[in-house]
């Protein structure tokens, strides 16, 4: 069994089984939580979960969920049309939407795992013209109603042409927006009076077509009034920081409705996973420190858990360090460095809540990572939190590994030892006892070595001999003069080279955990000490 698979209900009896969990992830860029989220959701199906939500194009998704429920095409072609932000070459969505083929094709419909989008058609450049997702809706009305409110040429000559609709600067220029012309203004009067009707004929809509055509329909106007929204907002002459932050909040809005249409939709068939960034789940309001004023406004997250309730729960994503990020490892103090040094499992954040930590404030714009804080600590139900990405060896593996070196015997302390020492690893050339090389350590010593905080789940700490001269190379100083330099070193940072908290003024130094950024140098240094052990004994 898993991990998750083994967490997984606890949880949920924790939560109270919510009808919409949502997972989020702290930026879009580490590959670690949308392969999480996949394992996740398998596991929640057999659960009674029957849909997944993404933070991508409702529109698209639809093309996505009927993929998936058996309908025509190739696999590569739903990617590249089903998703948005180009989000369809992600390995992991494709893993995911295959997986629900293959899980739907072996099970009766009312078993089916559903696929929807719940954001915008807002890509990263600027808001298209909500000409295709308004002409869908009058089409669909057109072939079953008589007469409409309003005819494909009224249509046409409110659209006008698609370039002013997509003018790259109106996102930032309230001038350059089409939002506050007369037309925009009257096509929003008109798509409320499509929605009107579809609502008014749906009896009528759905014997004459099909329940999934109707939705399909309603779908696409709820798009091209959200468009409108968004460009109406983008019409208004604010400040620049209001103005940023107006639209963010209108994009926060509808996703929010999207999420509750797909858990109105999905409730009566079972609980929907919901995946997106942190920022757009949480319940309290994002706030973005920036140079000439604060950003702030209240998200999807927030805006569904008022209507849900306890029907809504949070799982917060939570990462240490990260190759794909450029992240280092976090210092010690911060909310990330306290947790388990765990890959993928599930966190109870109520310890950590009242801890002193703080945020972690070595992250740049340009990683596009959101830290916990405290008060995402505070808000978050648990948390899913990766320690580094990718993972780094168990302290068996990192055993067994040392252990193949040539010449190289281990010898692991058993019950006979102090029980601090017991399941430590010592590692010597050939057969001689009399002082290992390298160790590998799992629990602190207390009154003596706690300095590295080996009392988090999953921490192990590896250590090696340097030797004086190794050491004051490695570190630039003498190991004499370590006493006065240990109060600025972090022994508690995962996979980092540090000086040995209790046994450096010996010429020894430590990795805690050791990952994509240390694992080089445990080479390295493992090299050395063998090549000097050798020598000694010559």
């Amino acid at each position: 069994m898993s991990t998750l698979a083994a967490q997984v209900p606890s949880l949920l009896a924790r939560l109270g089984h919510p009808e919409v969990l949502a997972l989020g992830e702290p930026n879009h860029a580490e590959p670690a939580f949308p392969a999480l989220r996949n394992d996740l959701l398998a596991v929640l199906v057999g659960h009674g979960y029957r849909s997944v939500a993404l933070e991508s194009d409702r529109v698209r998704g639809l093309d996505v969920d009927a993929w998936v429920r058996g309908g025509p095409g190739a696999l590569d072609d739903v990617l590249a049309t089903g998703f948005s932000h180009g989000w369809g070459a992600h390995p992991a969505n494709r893993e995911l939407v295959a997986w629900l083929r293959a899980w739907n094709d072996a099970h009766p419909p009312a078993d089916h795992v559903h696929f929807h989008g719940v954001d915008a058609p807002l890509e990263y450049g600027p808001p298209p013209s909500p000409r295709p997702y308004l002409e869908h809706l009058h089409a669909y009305l057109a072939a079953h109603v008589e007469p409409l409110p309003h005819g494909a040429g009224r249509l046409a000559e409110l659209l006008g042409d698609d370039d002013r609709w997509t003018e790259p600067e109106a996102f930032h220029d309230a001038t350059r927006s089409v939002g506050a012309a007369p037309e925009a203004v009257a096509l929003r009067a008109v798509v409320d009076d499509l929605l009107v009707a579809l609502h008014a004929h749906a009896p009528a809509l759905v014997q004459a077509s099909s329940a999934d055509a109707w939705y399909r329909a309603e779908v696409h106007g709820r798009a091209a009034l959200g468009l409108l929204r968004y460009h109406a907002r983008a019409a208004r002459p604010d400040a620049a920081v209001v103005r940023i932050s107006g639209l963010l909040a209108v994009r926060d809005v509808l996703i929010a409705e999207n999420l509750l249409a797909v858990h109105a939709r999905e409730r009566r068939r079972g609980p929907v996973l919901v995946f997106a960034h942190n920022g757009h789940l949480q319940r309290h309001p994002v706030v973005w420190r920036q140079p000439d004023g604060d950003l702030e406004w209240a998200v999807a997250g927030g805006l569904v858990a008022r209507q849900l309730g306890e029907d809504y729960a949070f799982v917060a994503g939570s990462l240490g360090a990260s190759t794909a990020v450029g992240l280092p490892a976090p210092a010690t103090g911060t909310v990330e460095a306290a947790l388990p040094v765990v890959h993928g499992e599930l966190v109870d954040p109520a310890p950590f809540r009242d801890a002193g930590l703080v945020e972690r404030s070595d992250t740049t714009p340009q990683q596009g990572h959101f830290p916990l804080t405290p008060a995402l600590l505070a808000d978050a139900d648990a948390l899913l939190h990766v320690a580094s990405s990718p993972a780094g060896p168990t302290a068996d593996e990192l055993a067994d590994r040392i252990a193949a070196l040539p010449g190289v015997t281990v010898v692991v302390a058993d019950d006979t030892a102090p029980e601090v020492s017991r399941g430590d690893r010592f590692f010597h050339l050939g057969d001689d006892r009399r002082r290992p090389f390298a160790t590998i350590v799992s629990r602190d010593v207390p009154g003596f070595d706690e300095a590295s905080r080996l009392d988090r789940p999953g921490a192990y700490r590896f250590n090696v001999e340097l030797g004086r001269r190794g050491f004051e190379a490695e570190f630039g100083f003498p190991p004499s003069e370590l006493p006065e330099r240990l109060p600025g070193i972090d022994a508690a940072r995962l996979d980092t080279v540090v000086p040995h908290p209790a046994y450096g003024t010996y010429g020894w130094a430590s990795v805690l955990n050791p990952g994509p950024t240390s694992l080089p140098d445990v080479d390295r240094l493992l090299t050395a000490a063998l090549a000097r052990r050798t020598a000694a004994r010559a």
